[in-house]
């Protein structure tokens, strides 16, 4: 049975505050995929358009309905968290979240046992919850480098193709975790990563499996992700290896008086080691407005990146694996059993007193927001690969809806992670159609919008240095005060193609914490800053980001 076909029609039943920007109700979606249960959300992929010959001016994107997910979750069956499948779907659909990736760490208890108990409770987990979408990943432990997400949709090999991946690619298994400068075995580890991302590219080309992706996670926490591997891991398979963590998951890791004094958010606590990469300025580890550094600095890593002509997209998580004021603690083990020869920790139990953590539960307070067109696991997959993915903190907006459109044209436009192609010279408008938040967040408070920055890069094609890690003409353009605002409403901002091509994205906040960026104020003059260690509140510094739109000048 086909994934469901979004109507062009609001759903009459639900309140103007259910819809999102474009006027497609999300909740009418998620009603009628319920109806339709499990089968029809593991529905056939939407089939791709044929290539035109030549590029076409304009654009006409489809309109969008955006499903909010998380692909940074733990479970028993990781190592170092402590909940259960069935306590975090319940706490993501308290949340609000319709798409979820269980990523548990690798190692040899988990691929030796876990995999599979962890597969057959996913099955259950998604009869169980048919409105959710529920992935099964493997957080991947990279040769000479961090870690990253690695997921694939449903099928009769998902967790095949996770546990050959694991045992034959993993850098913590393989004891290829060597990154630092000149070390005998760093090339060849920093090899075997690019190895890794083909392989998996191949046994989607093949069918072995019907998709998978890979986002990389928490980039900058321990700065041992250069901008050489970065740029490697994309050009590998750009189809496969999508982006990496805008903003890392441990979000309540600096609530003021609860981990103590020197606490970050997002745990990047760490100062660089022999592995980090020595390019990196002591800025580099820590977050600002819970953000990574590499997302957060206006002209940096991921403008650097973009400014290549290429889309790496930006992601926000949970990460979960001990909330903040739980009161529940892993439980005992049975003698003679462990980690490693069972692949699961034993269910944790009650205290009643609040335990050691530092995450919020899957989408209590970072959101990932996903465009699709159809309801299902691969329409998410396909919605991420094409970059159509905003995220925020807190709940700061309700919806968002980002189209730049020809002024000669009559069509929608082309909406986040796409392409425009236009003349020099050629006259366009940004449309940022915005709705506010109509609810009190799960701290209580009704987010309010403050403002929303324009920031544009020029393209300028591969870079020479591939350690490169500034976008020198990447800046903020415009700044709109929205304070006040509520509802729908749409900012329409004029821009002029130039001599060359060129890319836009968003960001804003609630206001209350910011300061001149990294690189200045005359490239960003009012950025997020770092908070004082340990006073991190992060429902006082909320902020949202977008994926960029690219405008491809003919004849640049």
């Amino acid at each position: 049975m086909n994934e469901q076909q979004l109507p062009s029609w609001a759903d009459p039943s639900v309140s103007p505050a259910d819809l999102d920007a474009q006027g497609v109700s999300r909740r009418g979606l998620l009603r009628r995929a319920g109806l339709f249960g499990a089968a029809f959300a593991l529905g056939s992929a939407t089939p791709a358009l044929a290539a035109s010959p030549r590029p076409r001016f304009g654009g006409d994107d489809p309109r969008l309905a955006y499903l909010v997910g998380d692909h940074h979750v733990h479970s028993v069956y990781s190592h170092d968290a402590k909940y259960t499948f069935s306590q975090q779907a319940r706490a993501a659909a308290k949340y609000g979240l319709d798409w979820m990736v269980f990523n548990e760490h690798s190692n040899f208890g988990h691929a030796n046992y876990g995999a599979k108990l962890e597969h057959a409770e996913i099955v259950k987990a998604r009869a169980e919850n048919p409105r959710q979408l529920i992935f099964q990943g493997l957080e991947w432990y990279i040769p000479a480098a961090e870690h990253c997400t690695v997921f694939a949709a449903p099928g009769p090999h998902e967790t095949d193709l996770l546990t050959q991946f694991e045992l034959a690619y993993d850098g913590k298994l393989l004891n290829y975790t060597e990154g630092s400068a000149g070390a005998a075995d760093t090339a060849r580890n920093e090899a075997h990563a690019v190895k890794a991302i083909k392989w998996l590219a191949e046994q989607r080309r093949s069918r072995y499996v019907d998709d998978v992706l890979v986002i990389a996670n928490h980039p900058l926490r321990l700065g041992i992700d250069s901008p050489h591997e970065m740029r490697g891991w994309r050009d590998a398979a750009p189809e496969i290896m999508i982006g990496m963590e805008g903003a890392p998951g441990a979000q309540g890791a600096a609530i003021p008086g609860w981990r103590g004094a020197t606490s970050i958010r997002g745990e990047y606590e760490n100062k660089p080691s022999a592995q980090s990469w020595a390019g990196y300025p002591a800025a580099a580890y820590v977050t600002y407005g819970g953000f990574d550094w590499a997302t957060a600095t206006v002209g940096g890593l991921w403008d650097s990146m973009l400014a290549e002509g290429s889309l790496y997209s930006i992601t926000t998580n949970s990460d979960n694996h001990r909330t903040v004021f739980d009161t529940w603690k892993n439980g005992d083990w049975p003698a003679g059993q462990n980690f490693d020869n069972t692949g699961k920790l034993p269910d944790p139990v009650n205290t009643d007193t609040p335990q050691p953590g530092s995450d919020f539960w899957p989408g209590e307070f970072s959101r990932t927001h996903v465009g699709v067109t159809r309801y299902g696991y691969r329409s998410v997959m396909a919605g991420l690969r094409a970059g159509r993915v905003w995220v925020d903190h807190g709940h700061l907006l309700d919806g968002l809806d980002v189209r730049v459109k020809r002024d000669c044209d009559s069509g929608r436009g082309v909406t986040l992670g796409g392409r425009l192609r236009v003349r020099k010279g050629e006259r366009i408008t940004l449309y940022v159609t915005v709705t506010s938040a109509s609810r009190p967040n799960p701290q209580g408070i009704l987010p309010e919008l403050a403002h929303v920055d324009v920031i544009r890069g020029a393209v300028r094609g591969p870079v020479s240095d591939r350690d490169t890690w500034q976008a020198p003409d990447t800046r903020v353009v415009q700044t709109k005060d929205v304070s006040g605002r509520k509802g729908t409403y749409t900012l329409r901002i004029p821009l002029t193609a130039g001599d060359e091509s060129f890319y836009v994205r968003l960001r804003g906040s609630d206001g209350k914490r910011h300061g001149a960026g990294y690189l200045g104020a005359s490239v960003d003059p009012h950025g997020p800053i770092p908070h004082e260690p340990g006073n991190g509140d992060p429902w006082a510094d909320t902020w949202f980001y977008s994926n960029p739109v690219f405008v491809d000048v003919a004849g640049a």
